[in-house]
């Protein structure tokens, strides 16, 4: 099992990455669906125009190589009342299954883990990175959006959020306000949103930095039953976020925009991921003990983003920068651009690039060394490591009649962790610790 918030990062990094962009801007890229790309006054017209409800469904696929793979099933609805009010509905089922980095790593001889109930264990082959073969859920999310214009230049949304899995239950509020000026060329945007998760992990959540009990090291079953639930805190935990997006929308003549916005997140409670662990190794590089590991308890985060799109005669293209950074000392840099080609009027094909790098958080360690007290804080994560990434991918598009719609997606994600300057001991010069990471991606939606 894991939380929501990393089974994101697992899943899809390029559609984190993409999170802090506003409902606002969402509406704007829609635009350049089939061939429109308008000003917003002209895109209420159109939608007045068009049914009263709109659906939209999609499933796809993410596979990692000999990791993760992923089945989600997207559901979404939209009715326009007629009176510039709007409400957008969406549901999502993915079911995951595979294994992933547990954070311990490669050794000479096999190694033999202790599964996060408590209820088993796991082994792995000498010479391979351990995987935590219990990654496993079946999650459902729901959303409700309504959208109100109160006048012409005054624009207010609001909603709600839930989502549950076995182990993890996360709901939340948001809220927004655009504000249109010269002649709704130019839009101001503030939105908030709130969410209060509940983690619950499969055996309890483990002692920050307690030592991993071994049933093998036992001579009983009630010995080591003692040993495990000493390293377990047995009740749940939560977390609480506060967003805050402050941004800006220019159309700068008829074919070309610009958004720009800053984001502000605030989260605090329970960051640790319960099912991720840390090899404590001598000056050989021989493991003597796995520890699980800890984070912070609060985490601040600023992002700035700008956006650029236009229409060309025969298509659409967007390019767009965001940086990040936090109290964590985690910075991004993400370089993004898709171009639309239009084949003829019904028929298009888009091309999707996408690069990201990023560097290592301040408590990030690949391995503890047994001669070293331990730390106050540690994890051997690579996802909060240093690392590079990018994305290839291809969309085709087919305009039908009655305003109907139908997508096909594939793309290629490629992962690259790298060490962060930390200087490698003995026998673990020998394994690979920062193994590539790839993915694919395909999707088909179909709108009516």
């Amino acid at each position: 099992m894991t939380n929501n918030n990393n089974k994101l990062d697992s899943i899809a990094p390029q559609i984190i990455q993409a999170k802090p962009q506003t409902k606002h801007i969402a509406s704007a890229l829609a635009l350049a669906s089939c061939g429109l790309f308008v000003s917003n006054g002209h895109a209420t017209e159109l939608a007045k125009n068009a049914d009263d409800w709109k659906v939209d469904a999609a499933l796809m696929y993410y596979g990692e190589q000999d990791r993760v793979q992923a089945i989600e099933a997207i559901g979404t609805a939209q009715k326009n009342f007629g009176d510039d009010s709007v409400l957008d509905l969406k549901l999502v089922v993915d079911s995951l299954t595979g294994a992933s980095a547990s954070g311990a790593v490669a050794q000479s001889d096999s190694q033999t883990f202790t599964r996060p109930s408590g209820n088993g264990q796991y082994k792995v082959a000498a010479g391979e990175t351990p995987l935590d073969d219990t990654f496993h859920d079946t999650r459902v999310q729901g959303s409700a959006n309504w959208s109100q214009a109160l006048n012409s230049d005054w624009k207010v949304n609001g909603g709600v959020y839930g989502s549950k899995e076995f182990d993890y239950m996360s709901m939340g509020v948001n809220a927004g306000l655009e504000r249109g000026f010269n002649k709704d060329n130019t839009t101001l945007f503030l939105g908030t949103s709130y969410s209060f998760d509940v983690v619950d992990p499969v055996g309890g959540r483990p002692v920050a930095l307690s030592s991993m009990a071994i049933r093998d090291n036992f001579t009983t079953d009630e010995a080591y039953r003692a040993a495990f639930d000493a390293t377990r805190q047995t009740s749940s935990d939560d977390k609480q976020t506060v967003d805050l997006m402050l941004g800006i929308t220019q159309i700068l003549n008829q074919r070309w925009l610009l958004q720009a916005n800053y984001g502000l997140s605030s989260v605090s409670g329970y960051l640790t991921d319960p099912y991720k662990v840390l090899s404590v190794v001598d000056n050989n590089g021989t493991t003597e003990d796995i520890v699980y590991e800890n984070r912070p308890d609060s985490r601040l985060k600023h992002s700035f983003y700008v956006m650029t799109k236009g229409a060309l005669d025969s298509g659409v293209v967007d390019f767009s920068y965001r940086y990040s950074t936090d109290d964590w000392d985690l910075t991004s840099h993400t370089l993004e651009t898709h171009y639309r080609y239009y084949f003829s009027g019904s028929f298009y094909g888009q091309l999707h690039l996408r690069y990201y790098q990023q560097s290592a958080v301040n408590f990030y360690q690949p391995f503890l060394l047994a001669d070293t007290p331990l730390p106050e804080f540690a994890s051997a994560d690579y996802r909060i490591g240093d690392m590079s990434a990018y994305t290839i991918g291809v969309k085709f598009g087919h305009c039908l009649s009655g305003g109907h719609e139908m997508t096909y997606r594939l793309e290629y994600y490629q992962q690259d962790p790298k060490n962060n300057g930390t200087t490698i001991p003995g026998e673990l010069q020998n394994y690979d610790l920062f193994p590539t990471q790839k993915a694919i991606t395909a999707q088909f939606s179909y709108s009516f």
